[in-house]
């Protein structure tokens, strides 16, 4: 029996789930306020390369180191209410950085936005496993295109409404946190519902259950997963992080072109991630992870020594493909221990963003030594770490023995 069915939710509670995904949406477009900012802070504050990674690892440390520690908080004492307090940090973080005017105001400003992250996901990562009625691939793929849609959105709009009349304008984009809460007021209510009936079943506190594998060969899954998380992250983050100057440094685009670009690779990973859930169902998560890491390094191999037009669809196809491996490898780690939703959320979520925040700062100083088009030439072999999942045990295959 499964959890769901335990806690007698077997219905797929689709309201909730694109509640959900528009709350994950919202978060990740405003989220994605920060990198998409950094050529107007470069310009505003004379940073250097160096600086922007170092941007990027604080936000990343708020965001990642404590996403495990909410996690596991929450599996011990559930709060129906803890996505509002979230939102209210990213909110405070993005009013500072609309009118910092040094590097230490920046790097507050981007703790506090990071705080609210890493509340958002451990959290809303569990309330999805809650509405899914046993439908997990396709509850978490929902999910997770809502918070890749959003963040393709975020440069978008600052394209279109920072960019071009200043930084302070950051401040009209906080009306869509507004918007996020409204939207999380629901979702709210309904999990105070679903506390209420666990509760009255006596089913609050830890159900213990075994995992499908050994408990030695479980922790050596584990540590699989977080290296290809590692790959992974190490690349989006040049992409994310550099993309945009890497465009203006080798071909010479204007700063809002460059956002352009980066949207088209940002709504890629959105498309790519509505894919690796519902595949992992039926094919099983282990070849999902095979096809999205390693199927990119072609690709991202390819892309340094090409143009303009080709570096836009071969970040299209490496953000299609990549993006579909996060869904399937945080539901291969939530089916290795499944009681500890939130927990296990948080240190996947959380290490993504800790890896892409560490990455950051080490390419960003690989930028300022080798150049820009150097940071592209070494990441470029990180896909390649993919071949790794051979060691990972079939899980859709002893599940059907």
């Amino acid at each position: 029996m499964n959890q769901n069915s335990r806690w007698g939710m077997t219905r797929t509670a689709m309201g909730i789930l694109f509640a959900l995904s528009l709350s994950h949406c919202l978060n990740d477009l405003l989220q994605s306020i920060i990198m998409a900012v950094y050529p107007l802070l470069k310009e505003d504050l004379l940073l250097n390369f160096a600086q922007i990674g170092l941007i990027t690892l604080v936000y990343q440390i708020a965001a990642s180191v404590f996403q495990p520690v909410v996690g596991l908080y929450l599996d011990k004492k559930p709060n129906p209410w803890f996505l509002l307090v979230g939102m209210g940090f990213t909110m405070l973080g993005l009013m500072n950085l609309a009118f910092a005017t040094t590097l230490w105001w920046v790097l507050l400003s981007v703790f506090f936005v990071g705080i609210g992250s890493s509340i958002l996901h451990p959290e809303a990562s569990r309330l999805t496993f809650l509405a899914s009625g046993g439908k997990r691939g396709f509850a978490q793929s929902i999910f997770q295109v809502g918070g890749n849609l959003g963040g393709s959105l975020g440069p978008l709009l600052v394209a279109l409404v920072v960019a071009p009349y200043g930084r302070q304008n950051i401040v009209i984009l906080c009306v869509f946190c507004v918007i996020a809460m409204v939207s999380m007021i629901p979702i709210c209510r309904w999990y105070k519902r679903v506390l209420r009936v666990m509760k009255r079943k006596h089913q609050v506190a830890e159900v213990q259950s075994e995992s499908p594998l050994s408990k030695r060969m479980t922790v050596f899954a584990i540590g699989i997963l977080l290296l290809l998380i590692f790959s992974k992250y190490i690349y989006m983050a040049s992409l994310s992080s550099y993309y945009t100057f890497y465009l203006i440094h080798k071909f010479g685009v204007s700063v809002q072109a460059s956002q352009l670009f980066l949207f088209v690779f940002l709504f890629a990973t959105a498309a790519g991630t509505m894919v690796g859930g519902p595949l992992g169902d039926k094919i099983g998560r282990k070849y999902v992870i095979w096809i999205s890491i390693l199927g990119t390094a072609p690709f991202s191999l390819l892309m340094p020594h090409v143009g303009l037009a080709w570096t836009c669809v071969l970040s299209f196809l490496i953000g299609l493909i990549l993006s579909s491996a996060f869904p399937a490898i945080l539901l291969y780690a939530q089916e290795l221990l499944p009681y500890k939703l939130g927990l296990v959320s948080g240190l996947f979520f959380g290490f993504a963003f800790g890896i892409a925040g560490i990455a950051s700062a080490v390419l960003g100083n690989m930028a300022d030594l080798h150049g820009i088009e150097a940071v592209y030439d070494v990441c470029a072999y990180m896909p390649l770490l993919g071949l790794v999942t051979y060691f990972l045990p079939n899980l859709k295959a002893k599940a059907q023995k």
